[in-house]
């Protein structure tokens, strides 16, 4: 197994869309990025932390590749919002990839050149591509939140 963490903004909806891909053997929803050591949903909704709302795959890469992640966080949200997903803005909700190795930081380096060149989006992606930090994993009732509530709201 793999790990693979992404930030696009609220975390609900990118857990979704992750958690229904073959391959996929887990998610989580948590924050990373920061520092302050074991954030609260509270202090990161202060935009005050420097973490990121994020979601944590694990993967089994013979069923389904990182090129493949990649894909569905380009899809999931615009990556050319700085610290901006819809109505939410923060630094909380900024786009960025963060890797756990040296083929994931080339991969994501070149699928975000390749968005840059492919002329999909008028302004640049502005997604952040850093070294994956500590992860703390988010409060229990934000796990699978749409499962929860009994919707589904992945485009996936």
């Amino acid at each position: 197994m793999q790990r693979a963490t992404f930030a696009a903004g609220c975390f609900w909806g990118v857990e979704a869309a992750f958690r229904q891909l073959k391959g996929v053997t887990s998610t989580s929803v948590g924050y990373t990025g920061g520092h302050l050591e074991n954030p609260t949903y509270r202090a990161v909704c202060t935009d005050r932390t420097g973490h990121a709302e994020a979601v944590e795959i694990e993967f089994d890469p013979s069923r389904i590749t990182y090129d493949e992640l990649l894909r569905v966080f380009w899809e999931a949200h615009d990556p050319t919002t700085l610290n901006r997903q819809g109505p939410d803005f923060g630094s909380q909700y900024r786009s960025a990839i963060f890797f756990h190795t040296p083929e994931q930081e080339a991969a994501a380096h070149a699928s975000k050149e390749n968005l840059n060149a492919g002329g999909r989006y008028k302004s640049p992606v502005v997604t952040e591509i850093v070294p994956a930090s500590t992860y703390y994993r988010a409060e229990e009732y934000h796990q699978q939140y749409f499962e929860k509530q009994g919707t589904s709201h992945s485009r996936f």
